[in-house]
């Protein structure tokens, strides 16, 4: 049994921290937007004070929180986690943010005598809920071997991707494709639709062709029945497409559909799933998925 510190038990991380407390770990929590989920505390997981508190109690500590800031805040802010480490331990962000960011984060953690791992996840609520999420690690090998038994209760594939920061990059491409695949899908069953066609029976046909993927199965589904409620929010999803341009601009590459995407998350309810970047579509088209 390990003492795992776990900050950010929303959406994403409460079940993943509920499969980490059901595999036999005691964990350790803190309030950071919204109030603890009492299935956890009820299971034995101990309240703290502070992130500070977290990383004096636990010996591995992870954090799966919105943006960039919101890390920097969690490990450095006053009563940060930063401030409760001792040599060691080890920090695991599993948040989408930075990788330039990241590498520093995991420069100032390495130098407090500690492990750094970034280790963003993509598989959604739906995945968090069934451990099956795909984990994309930056970090040493011996800190990934270490931390490997804690992501196994969380996910299926998991992929040691290079140093730190190269999870990072791995999940800003993840969202890249995630963007344009939501995109396409709305095109196809919005023409569908408009040609007279049941896009639910087109959906059904092309889940068993090369067009299948798990975008179409599950975001697919969601824009025919109308069913928007945050899994990812399009404002989290905006967040990484801005990373992944502002990379872009800063390499001096050219990543037009990305741009496309953005824009079109930019004209929809920011606080919807990302699937309803189809609703984008069918303003353009004034035509409804049905």
């Amino acid at each position: 049994m390990s003492k795992i510190g776990f900050i950010g038990v929303g959406i994403m991380g409460s079940p993943m921290a509920g499969h980490l407390q059901t595999g036999g770990h005691q964990l350790y929590l803190v309030k950071h937007r919204s109030p603890l989920p009492q299935a956890l505390l009820d299971g034995g997981a101990v309240e703290c004070g502070s992130a500070k508190e977290v990383a004096q109690q636990a010996e591995i500590i992870i954090t799966i929180v919105p943006d960039t800031p919101q890390v920097q805040q969690a490990l450095f802010g006053e009563e940060g986690v930063a401030a409760g480490l001792s040599p060691g331990k080890m920090v695991i962000d599993m948040s989408s943010i930075s990788p330039m960011e990241t590498r520093s984060f995991a420069s100032r953690i390495n130098e407090l005598g500690c492990d750094y791992l970034d280790a963003p996840v993509s598989g959604g609520e739906v995945g968090a809920k069934a451990a099956s999420l795909t984990i994309m690690v930056g970090g040493s090998e011996s800190a990934f071997e270490k931390a490997k038994p804690l992501f196994e209760l969380m996910g299926q594939n998991i992929t040691l991707v290079g140093d730190n920061g190269a999870g990072q990059t791995c999940k800003v491409a993840n969202q890249i494709i995630v963007a344009l695949t939501i995109e396409a899908v709305g095109e196809a069953l919005l023409f569908s639709s408009k040609a007279g066609v049941d896009p639910a029976r087109v959906r059904q046909a092309l889940m068993g062709g090369f067009a299948g993927s798990k975008i179409l199965e599950v975001h697919g589904e969601r824009m025919i029945k109308r069913t928007f409620d945050p899994g990812f929010r399009i404002a989290l999803h905006q967040k990484d497409l801005n990373l992944a341009l502002t990379g872009a601009r800063e390499m001096g590459l050219s990543l037009p559909n990305t741009a496309t995407a953005q824009e079109l998350f930019n004209a929809c309810n920011s606080d919807l799933d990302h699937s309803a970047l189809v609703n984008a579509l069918e303003a353009l088209a004034n035509h409804e998925v049905s």
